[in-house]
Order: structure tokens, then sequence, then C-alpha cells
């Protein structure tokens, strides 16, 4: 067996490296193309801070739904939020915000597609021993309540 030379391993490093990013562009256009060949619509939104939160959001709807992994949207002063929430966990540390959104329609039926990104805590770092919810809001440029809402989780 022949031993690398360091400019043969690098070489080797560069095709690999090549590789990788020839599959995330095709993997970005795969989905792009997924995207507009399937009906569906981008959807913009913006990320809601608490302190902005609308008080039926934090006083009805968070609480009710908070334990359970979903996503869910409601319309508040003609504004369209969707709220994902991740469920109890067992520490701080765990995260969840929304990537992007798409709007198909088939049949007839609008199903909005929320892709949420979930985080969790490193295990090598301590973090405090408290139950969480995490939850992300953000408000959408629709304008009326999609008939469905399917959650797509990336982590």
């Amino acid at each position: 067996m022949k031993k690398e030379t360091g400019k043969e391993w690098l070489h080797g490093r560069r095709k690999r490296i090549a590789v990788v990013v020839v599959l995330a562009a095709a993997g970005a256009i795969a989905w792009l193309l997924l995207s507009l060949f399937s009906g569906a619509k981008e959807v913009g939104f913006e990320q809601v801070p608490e302190d902005e939160l609308p008080e039926a959001i934090t006083s009805d709807i968070i609480p009710e739904y908070k334990t359970l992994e979903r996503a869910l949207a409601c319309c508040i002063d003609d504004d369209i939020y969707v709220i994902v929430t991740r469920g109890e966990k067992p520490t701080s540390g765990f995260k969840v915000a929304v990537d992007h959104m798409a709007l198909e329609e088939q049949d007839g039926k609008s199903t909005l597609i929320v892709y949420a990104g979930f985080k969790d805590p490193d295990k090598k770092t301590a973090f405090s021993q408290i139950i969480t919810y995490p939850t992300a809001v953000v408000r959408t440029d629709l304008k009326q309540l999609p008939e469905d809402i399917e959650l797509r989780i990336q982590y």
C-alpha cells in the first residue's frame, strides 16, 4: 500500500469537499423544483419577540398547547400567527425556530407546511435542570387561515 503525500491528501480532501458542496446544491435545487412543481408558494413571516406577543397567544394558546409538539395557526386582529411548540423538556437549552413555510393547494384545500428547526442542548454543556417549553411564534403574510397545517421538523 502506497503512503499518501501531503499534496495527495490535500487533493483528496478538496475532492471530498467538492462532492459535499455539489450534493448540498443538488438538494437545494431539488427542494426548489419540488416546491415550484407541487404548487407550493413560499409564505413570508417575521419572528415576534416575546414581549410583543398578543395576550390571546400568551394567556390562552401557548398554555393549552405547550406540552405538545405541533404547529398551529390563529388569527388575531387580522394578522395570522403560526405557533410551533416543542413540548415539555427537562432542561434549558432546547430550541425551536421556524425556518420557512410554504402553502400548498391540493384539491381545493390549502395546507401550510411549517419547516421548524429543532436544536437540542450540547451534551457536554451543563444546563439548568428546569422544565421548559420551547416555543416559536411568527407573524405571517397570509390573508386567511389555512385549512390544514403540517409540521416538518429539521434537526
